[in-house]
């Protein structure tokens, strides 16, 4: 292996772990922030759970984004990554509904299915961010979402 080709993997991995330590962290209080939201608006504006979390899952996706896209990623809001942040969010939002379907279709303590949905969600979304969201060289050009 060359000395640069070294000296470039020091240098990312060391990196990806950082962004790694920034992304739990800041999944933890982005789901803190959903259960705040959640159950203020359960206790004060409609007591609907589809609904509160629906807008508990809005308001934290898009804290998410600024937290791990300024804090996580070192990165810059843009239209860019805010539409390959959507994106990855469906995915994981998809696979959380997956993995837990199946946990419950083979009948599953329903804390099973919401672990096997920390397992998996987590380290999926943190890889399709890191290597396609944030990705450097990535140039997405001329999207609008007006």
């Amino acid at each position: 292996m060359h000395s640069s080709s070294r000296a470039i993997k020091k240098t990312i991995a060391p990196n990806r772990a950082r962004q790694a330590q920034r992304f739990v962290i800041s999944g933890f209080l982005v789901t803190g922030l959903h259960a705040v939201v959640a159950v203020a608006f359960m206790r004060f504006v409609l007591p609907v759970p589809t609904l509160a979390n629906g807008v508990a899952f809005v308001t934290a996706t898009l804290c998410s984004y600024a937290v791990n896209t300024l804090w996580s990623f070192s990165s810059s809001l843009n239209k860019n990554n805010l539409f390959r942040f959507i994106l990855v969010s469906s995915v994981g939002l998809f696979l959380a509904v997956g993995v837990s379907g199946t946990a419950q279709y083979y009948e599953l303590h329903y804390l099973v299915g919401i672990g096997l949905v920390a397992c998996t969600v987590p380290p999926v979304t943190f890889l399709l961010h890191s290597f396609w969201t944030y990705r450097k060289d990535l140039q997405l050009t001329n999207i609008e979402l007006d």
